[in-house]
């Protein structure tokens, strides 16, 4: 097991992050913007500006879902907080499902971004659809859930052990917070224009204590790739609820 940050190619220096650093960090499936409230936290203690962004139909705004709620839509969230903020420099952090909307905003946005940062996510070349990282039985699972529990409309919230969670208070913050995710932006295409984050550079943050199995074709796809750093994280796949200080600790090394 890999358990130091490896830059084949001199990506990134692992020194701390300097002053006034801007970060984005976008949340995954099911969670909203406050499961980084700690990680922001930190970040901010050291001088950096964060930002939280929660994507349309869920967290606080669960009140938008709806079918027309897609992969585009979620890519806008991001690039709209980049571009009314008048953002540049930016560190993008997207974690799980959070590596899509990272991925669309940085082929749409790229001038405004400094580094990718790809927290145990889903990494998805131009025209596959998040499913299509999955296998079979996982994606049949949603679908007849998504089907059963609202028409189709959106995927209910699996159980915090899932995401390796297990404290009870953390357990009991996501029990409370977690909302169904819009089905839509899972069958939707990425759409790109180039490389999976074209020449931003780009770091792979992989979980590993215990592994979150369903992202296995993402880990295989960024290991193939020569132009990607790679590092680890020992918790489990909701690092900034289980280990937000380990992840902040990350975070504030590779912004440099």
């Amino acid at each position: 097991m890999e358990t130091a940050l490896t830059t084949p190619h001199n990506l990134i220096d692992t020194t701390i992050a300097r002053e006034g650093t801007t970060y984005v960090l976008v949340h995954g499936a099911w969670h909203g913007g406050w499961c980084w409230k700690t990680v922001a936290q930190i970040l901010r203690a050291h001088g950096h500006q964060v930002f939280t962004p929660t994507l349309s139909g869920l967290g606080e705004r669960a009140h938008l879902l709806s079918k027309a709620i897609d992969l585009s839509v979620f890519i806008q969230d991001v690039v709209n907080v980049l571009e009314y903020e008048d953002l540049t420099d930016v560190v993008l952090v997207g974690h799980s499902f959070g590596g899509l909307p990272i991925t669309g905003a940085a082929d749409r946005a790229p001038r405004r971004i400094r580094q990718l940062v790809f927290l145990d996510a889903v990494v998805l070349e131009h025209g596959q659809t998040a499913f299509s990282r999955l296998a079979p039985e996982i994606v049949a699972g949603r679908i007849a859930q998504s089907n059963e529990t609202s028409g189709g409309l959106s995927i209910p919230v699996p159980p915090a052990s899932a995401f390796g969670v297990f404290e009870p208070s953390q357990v009991a913050l996501l029990e409370r917070n977690c909302t169904p995710h819009p089905l839509k932006t899972f069958v939707d295409p990425m759409m790109l224009n180039g490389p999976v984050g074209g020449t931003i550079p780009k770091v792979y943050i992989q979980c590993v204590d215990p592994v979150y199995e369903p992202l296995q074709a993402s880990r295989d796809f960024v290991r193939a790739q020569e132009d990607w750093a790679w590092d680890e994280v020992e918790t489990g796949h909701d690092a900034m609820i289980s280990a937000p200080e380990a992840l902040a600790a990350k975070l504030l090394r590779y912004a440099s």
